[in-house]
């Protein structure tokens, strides 16, 4: 059992003569929540969301995801797949609180929204399933959070649908999560006997009501009969397993087994806040039951600015560790977690402000570039709708406009108390396709097109095949580069051909390796020379490339490092088998050799390139494939096709569960071998099952593949 949290009261006032907070700002900090909304894909995350700008009054008619009209689902491309593709950030309010949300994806093609958006928020609402329980990419996203130390709630949706097992997904939360999940509701009826929740903490039933048949009016009421014993032992869990986590409330449960209400809400914040607590509530958003209860436990157990961490970094006067906290008197500091392009505002920065104020018309700093910029316009978001500001204040979550210089990743900061902030972690892509304009008067705007889509997306990459002089765009998967080109034909009208997707292959080692290179040239009159002697070693699988230098600086002096460094990346990132990128692989520097005359910075970059491509033939090289984790849904009756049509995909499968009426297939299978899968799992099943898939590891192709490959 984790260790218990003291009882501490982190809650701040919220008048404007707070040390924190400046006068003008909207809210105070206290009641302030950064959330995210957090789900595998179809858990309902979008329908939450429009609910609760519903009946926080944000919006005056609910959008639907099946209708195409949702407020966060603003693209044409979410409106027509009824999926969400970007993370959307809208403000509303509720019991006198502010509360920013990012609705994210579920998709794991676009994992990168919930990536990096969790790196900016304070708290985050996981949405399961109540008949699909814990999902792949539900493991995924938690996983995601779990290394923000983000505090979660969660809530069980869909418990309406049939098949509907509130505990089936606690129970899956503690096993497959390791999540301290606890109800704090328990659901009254199931499935299509679905009427509304019993609160654990009131110890009343709710009902929703209302004129509108939209669910508007909560209506407490005293506990069914048949529920009655159920709630009591469930609520006795609830303060035993609160107990032994939180010291207030266990001096509270000695003194009176029967604890007040404001005691187990302050117990379950705490515990909450401090990631040993996972609240579980429930509900049926599409049928308007359970939002607004969820609503107030967002207030009530997710923490504010007040009660997280300070946000730390590198300052760069001195490269010392630096914290500022959550103050609107603190130097400035705030991190870029989104760009994306408007066609009436241009570039828009998304951003967090964790210190200090952002005002317009003020020069900020971005420490990566050692520029400043002027601030242009400041907004406030909701969905793709913006409202001009003047200030952004610490814990708000808003957009510039304009700004040239930042990107996604980027610190914003004063110049003269300038902070480095830790970037965000971004995957590699696993899949490309070539690209290329239909006519020459195409080819600029296309070049700007994918320029753009790449400043926004950090999982696009673009590259250009010397060989074949083709522009080569890679991305997470088959959708991912569909909605790539769906939005070059349509948002920037620009008419492309694009080739079919491939693999994007890995190449890797697999044992120790010397090489030596000595650069001996005259170019343009001068004569450059560096010699140098590497070794390349295999790293353990998802450790990225390392470069070390054993030798001191009598051999190689250190003015030399910084080019050898670059020409030992610019070789990871060709490879010597068929021109992929290195991966998984230490370089060290163990020789080398200079002329106090000629040695130069080019002759060692060049030496360098030459020396890893040496030592890696020497390493054993291998070509490494994207394997994907699939997890299928299946009946019965085709269980069997579908097993017999993995094997011939040279899937391995993981795990067969028998559910309701269904079976779940987890297998591993290369990349390569389901391209086109959604249309032969339909035909294999009569469009019966269904299927998601995310990458999971890097391995060797088959040695009889591998020329086949390389020699395509």
């Amino acid at each position: 059992m984790p260790s218990a949290v003291k009882q501490q009261n982190n809650s701040q006032s919220s008048n404007s003569d707070s040390p924190r907070e400046a006068e003008g700002r909207g809210s105070a900090l206290s009641a302030t929540r950064n959330i995210g909304i957090i789900a595998h894909i179809d858990a309902g995350k979008t329908t939450t969301t429009e609910r609760i700008l519903y009946y926080s009054g944000k919006v005056h008619k609910i959008g639907e995801v099946h209708d195409g009209t949702a407020t966060m689902d603003w693209m044409i491309q979410e409106q027509e797949r009824g999926i969400t593709i970007t993370s959307a950030a809208t403000t509303c309010f509720w019991n006198k609180h502010q509360i920013n949300i990012i609705d994210t994806p579920g998709h794991v093609d676009f994992t990168v929204e919930v990536e990096r958006s969790l790196r900016i928020l304070d708290g985050a609402v996981g949405v399961f399933c109540a008949v699909g329980a814990v999902q792949p990419q539900s493991e995924t996203v938690w996983r995601q959070a779990k290394k923000y130390e983000v505090p979660r709630i969660a809530f069980i949706n869909k418990m309406d649908r049939m098949g509907a097992d509130f505990e089936n997904v606690v129970q899956q939360m503690r096993n497959k999560l390791t999540a301290p999940a606890i109800p704090v509701q328990i659901p009254w009826g199931a499935a299509e006997d679905f009427k509304g929740i019993v609160d654990l903490i009131k110890m009343q039933a709710i009902l929703f009501t209302g004129e509108d048949s939209l669910g508007s009016t909560v209506e407490y009421t005293d506990i069914p009969a048949e529920l009655a014993a159920k709630a009591e032992e469930a609520r006795a869990t609830l303060i035993e397993y609160v107990a032994e986590l939180d010291e207030g409330l266990l001096e509270a449960f000695m003194e009176n087994t029967d604890v007040s209400e404001k005691a187990l809400v302050d117990a379950i914040r705490r515990t909450t806040i401090s990631n040993l607590l996972v609240p579980v509530f429930c509900g049926s958003s599409l049928k308007n039951k359970g939002v607004q209860p969820l609503l107030d436990a967002v207030v009530d157990y997710l923490p504010s600015p007040l009660d997280i961490p300070s946000i730390t970094g590198i300052a760069l006067k001195g490269e010392e560790n630096v914290s500022r906290e959550a103050s609107d008197f603190e130097p400035l500091s705030g991190l870029v977690f989104k760009m994306t392009t408007d066609k009436f505002v241009g570039k828009l920065a998304f951003l967090r402000i964790y210190s200090g104020q952002l005002k317009k018309g003020q020069n900020i700093y971005n420490p990566r570039t050692r520029k400043r910029e002027r601030v242009g316009r400041l907004l406030r978001l909701h969905a793709n709708l913006r409202e001009d500001v003047d200030v952004l204040y610490a814990g708000e979550i808003g957009g510039m406009a304009g700004q040239k210089l930042f990107t996604t990743g980027d610190t914003v900061c004063a110049e003269n108390d300038a902070i480095l902030l830790e970037n965000i972690e971004f995957p590699e892509p696993v899949i490309s396709m070539a690209i290329e304009p239909k006519t020459t008067a195409d080819k600029d705007h296309l070049v700007d097109a994918l320029q753009d889509l790449s400043d926004e997306d950090p999982t696009f990459h673009i590259s250009l095949n010397e060989e074949t002089g083709q522009t080569i765009i890679q991305g997470m998967g088959e959708l991912h580069l569909e909605i790539i080109k769906d939005r070059i034909l349509r948002e920037y009208k620009v008419r492309a051909n694009a080739g079919k997707p491939t693999v994007a292959y890995r190449e890797s080692v697999q044992k120790t390796g010397i090489g030596r290179f000595a650069f001996d040239r005259e170019i343009g009159g001068t004569t450059h020379f560096a010699s140098l002697h590497l070794q390349v070693s295999p790293k353990p699988q998802g450790s990225g490339n390392t470069v070390i230098f054993d030798i001191s600086s009598s051999i190689i002096p250190n003015e030399f490092r910084t080019s050898i460094e670059e020409g030992i990346h610019d070789a990871l990132m060709t490879g010597v088998l068929g021109n992929f990128a290195i991966i998984d692989t230490e370089v060290k520097v163990i020789g080398g050799e200079t002329d106090s005359v000629n040695s130069t910075d080019v002759a060692f970059r060049s030496a360098a390139v030459m020396a890893v491509r040496e030592a890696v033939k020497n390493s054993k090289p291998t070509l490494l494939e994207p394997i994907m984790l699939l997890e299928i849904d299946t009946p019965e009756e085709h269980l069997g096709d579908v097993l017999g049509d993995l094997s011939s995909r040279r899937g391995r499968v993981r795990e067969i569960k028998a559910l309701e009426d269904v079976h779940v297939v987890q297998a591993d299978v290369p990349l390569a071998e389901v391209f086109g899968y959604a249309t032969s799992l339909r035909s294999l099943t009569k469009g019966r099952a269904s299927y998601t898939m995310e990458p999971q590891a890097f391995e060797s192709v088959p040695a009889s593949m591998q020329d086949s490959i390389l020699n395509r």
